[in-house]
């Protein structure tokens, strides 16, 4: 997953592993396991969701969840169900919500984004460029060594 852009994944698993690590709502203290999580959502969302269902749908061993559980997050997420999907309107959808995760954190805002509009193509490529090699040298001081 590391090397797929911002917010898109391949996989309902990397989907939803995106989901707690960026879009675990503010203010809550991050889950610690799994049992944690599906106690946020079915709290939350009104849906009884069991940390084993969670556990299989953030390994990969479940990739064909229930409406029910899609609906519990896409409503403790905050995201259209569509993020869920594997399709081409998937990955629109899950790049809105990577870019709506940015505003307001880590001084990027409404402003910043405004100003990035506002820049010619060769200003936005530029910061696009700068942007992707920040987060591969990032990458690269996060992977242990041996």
């Amino acid at each position: 997953m590391a090397d797929e852009p911002l917010g898109v994944a391949s996989s309902l698993a990397s989907k939803i592993e995106w989901l707690i690590q960026n879009r675990w709502p503010s203010g809550s203290r991050p889950p610690r396991n799994n049992v944690e999580v599906a106690a946020a959502i079915s709290e939350a969302a009104g849906e009884e969701l069991s940390s084993t269902t969670i556990w299989k749908l953030r390994t990969g061993r479940s990739d064909n969840p229930q409406l029910k559980t899609l609906k519990a997050l896409s409503a403790f997420f905050g995201v259209p169900i569509g993020y869920f999907g594997d399709d081409e309107e998937a990955d629109a959808t899950a790049d809105r919500v990577a870019a709506s995760s940015l505003v307001g954190k880590s001084g990027l805002n409404r402003e910043a984004l405004r100003a990035l509009v506002e820049m010619s193509d060769g200003g936005r490529q530029l910061v696009a460029d700068f942007i992707i090699s920040a987060a591969r040298l990032e990458r690269g001081r996060n992977t242990p060594t041996t």
